[in-house]
């Protein structure tokens, strides 16, 4: 027979137990929030979402292509571009043959050099940006790839070409005018856009978004554009990343929301869609003049400089409807 200090002592441990159990099934659940690789693509891969492009997918892009008409969605890369922390830009030309014409026909030729940071301007950004506490795409760490003379892997010239259906998502016309700094475009808006504009975004598009702070303030305050901005929330990129997009870009420096959702945190957006789902940022996108003519679809592509172990791309990508 049981005596009350043995039911109490069963009472207590079977507390104990209890306990144990909702903090293991919490910490299982803490695990698998992290669990983010080996990636989906496979514990070996390098190239993240672009594993979505298919030939299929080319031939149905190209039958979007109605008019002709392309846009640049490069911003010009000058010293004058705003650029992130001390990231610069220098161009030097000079003549090659300035007092010796070569040959009866008198030939003079000029020359150039540019000395400039990759991560400038209108930009791609690879799988080896970013990482978690020194973690990168599919769990593989800094100390691993990163070389003084280049990465050993992800290196940008090893993307494959993005030629794909683009999507603009214009939050402007969404929102009835340039969103505010420190605005977060998330699933709700996302899904606003699609319905208002009916453009669905299926596996394998690149999906640009229109916030109007490249036309509203890339010249008229420079310190303000790099200070603050409109862009992607964490809920926005899990979404997005969700539907099997290959790239996300933005009119703005940094495709996410500029001070984060959270300001403790720093890029967590760029953390969700780069680290965690292989999908590349492209940044200061020249949407306006897509947006100007409503061109919520089109063909997207992209072939980025082939610069051996780049981290970056510095990118001039072209829309064509």
């Amino acid at each position: 027979m049981a005596t009350p200090t043995t039911l109490n002592l069963r009472k207590h441990l079977r507390k104990c137990f209890q306990s144990l159990a909702a903090f293991a099934l919490l910490a299982g659940l803490v695990v698998a929030a992290d669990d983010w690789h080996p990636s989906k693509y496979g514990k070996d891969d390098t190239i993240g979402a672009a594993n979505n492009l298919t030939p299929t997918i080319v031939v149905e892009a190209a039958g979007l292509v109605k008019t002709g008409k392309t846009y640049s969605l490069g911003i010009t890369l000058g010293p004058n571009t705003p650029a992130f922390g001390t990231r610069t830009f220098q161009i030097f030309t000079f003549p090659t043959r300035p007092d010796k014409p070569g040959g009866t026909n008198k030939l003079t030729a000029t020359d150039d050099f540019v000395l400039t940071s990759v991560g400038i301007g209108s930009q791609l950004d690879g799988l080896g940006h970013i990482g978690i506490n020194n973690v990168y795409y599919n769990g593989h760490k800094q100390e691993d790839f990163l070389r003084p003379n280049g990465l050993l892997r992800f290196s940008s010239d090893r993307i494959p070409p993005i030629v794909t259906r683009g999507v603009l998502l214009d939050m402007v016309a969404l929102k009835g005018g340039t969103l505010a700094p420190g605005t977060a475009i998330n699933r709700a808006d996302i899904e606003g856009a699609i319905a208002k504009q009916r453009t669905p975004i299926r596996k394998g598009d690149v999906v640009l978004i229109h916030t109007g702070w490249l036309e509203a303030m890339a010249e008229k305050d420079k310190k303000r554009f790099m200070e603050t901005e409109p862009g992607l929330g964490k809920e926005g990129a899990e979404f997005l990343a969700s539907l099997g997009v290959v790239a996300v870009g933005a009119d703005q420096w940094a495709v996410e929301v500029i001070p984060a959702e959270d300001p403790a945190e720093v890029f967590p957006v760029h953390q969700i869609l780069i680290t965690k789902n292989g999908v590349y940022l492209l940044e200061n996108m020249n949407v306006g003049p897509l947006a100007a003519d409503k061109a919520y679809e089109f063909l997207f592509v992209l072939g980025q400089p082939k610069l051996a172990g780049a981290v970056q791309a510095t990118i001039n990508p072209i829309a064509i409807r």
